[in-house]
């Protein structure tokens, strides 16, 4: 079980030279009408959708611009949608002479980084991450499973709550987002327990999430299993510029270590906290959100209030870039 008294003091090195990261969101940044003014304004970006749509056979496309968002927030549509979007925007800012020193994504995010970061080719990754969805939705019966956000639960009280809460069921910890934020994944009684001892332990709130999986728990090991062939089958390359991944939270930069860390990922927590620490400590200062919503702007404000927070979703937001220092396009 994960104990976060030692991620509120990480210990990193001296921050080095001002660098720049791009971060790509997970589920849950999703909305009808992601990515349509991109495509509108920018050819980069409208090529992307084009590709997309060409290698799943469908208009993932038009599931972005138009949904309804009930088909939009089936995992597997879900999916490929958000890699969609991530990395159309990514295309643009790439257009434009805007790159990165480092990548990393929150769980699903992690493709669109290595998409990104020319590891995967885009029609491997959408195909990829609709099978992903499928497996995970299909591992636990609907109404078995559950997930809810813990926040501002004294760190040094997770632990029991989880263990109280478990009773010969599965709850731990899925995302550990922010020092006020973790998120818990496990059987839908064992959350709702811990829910009920988090609020009584000091948390502030407590709330199940309206996902019909429990993501990133030992109950994803099916998917986990059945996601191996398709991760075998598909080729990576190694990376432009390092990855920073979710399974432990350190840099990744062969093809070979960006595909375990996609497999291991599944069952196991996102280390978010630790991995913006850890690119904070690498002396990056500027992190640029890219794609769908804001959330992962949020949790930036929350873990390191010094750094510099942006996001490109939409075109207004490239106005904002230009203090980026442009640079040669490498991938």
């Amino acid at each position: 079980m994960t104990d976060l008294r030692g991620l509120r003091s990480p210990g990193y090195n001296l921050r080095l030279t001002p660098k720049t990261a791009f971060l790509f969101p997970g589920q849950g940044s999703q909305f009808a009408g992601m990515g349509k003014a991109l495509h509108d304004t920018y050819p980069a970006a409208r090529r992307v959708f084009e590709e997309a749509d060409g290698a799943l056979g469908f208009p993932i496309s038009r599931l972005c611009f138009e949904g309804p968002e009930e088909q939009l927030k089936l995992t597997e549509n879900t999916q490929p949608a958000l890699l969609t979007v991530s990395v159309a925007a990514f295309a643009v800012l790439r257009e434009r002479g805007i790159r990165p020193d480092y990548v990393a994504g929150h769980s699903l995010g992690e493709y669109s980084a290595l998409v990104a970061a020319g590891s995967l080719r885009l029609p491997d990754a959408v195909r990829l991450v609709r099978l992903r969805g499928r497996y995970m939705q299909e591992a636990v019966p609907a109404g078995v499973g559950a997930m809810a956000a813990l926040l501002k639960l004294p760190a040094e009280k997770l632990e029991s709550v989880l263990e109280q809460a478990a009773q010969g069921e599965v709850v731990s910890a899925a995302n550990l987002n922010s020092p006020d934020q973790v998120v818990i994944a496990g059987h839908a009684a064992a959350v709702g327990s811990a829910i009920e001892l988090a609020k009584a332990a000091g948390a502030r709130r407590a709330v199940l999430l309206p996902v019909s999986a429990p993501f990133h728990s030992v109950l994803m090991k099916p998917a986990q299993e059945r996601l191996r062939a398709d991760l075998d089958a598909t080729e990576f390359r190694d990376l432009a510029f390092p990855l920073v991944n979710n399974w432990q939270a350190r840099e990744v930069r062969t093809g070979a270590e960006a595909r375990e860390g996609l497999y291991q990922q599944v069952p196991n927590p996102v280390r978010w906290l630790e991995t913006i620490r850890y690119l904070a400590a690498q002396g990056v200062v500027r992190f640029v959100e890219v794609g769908a919503g804001s959330v992962l702007t949020g949790l930036l404000r929350s873990i390191d209030p010094a750094v510099e927070g942006l996001k490109f979703g939409e075109p207004a937001g490239l106005e904002r870039l230009e203090g980026v220092s442009a640079r040669p396009n490498v991938t």
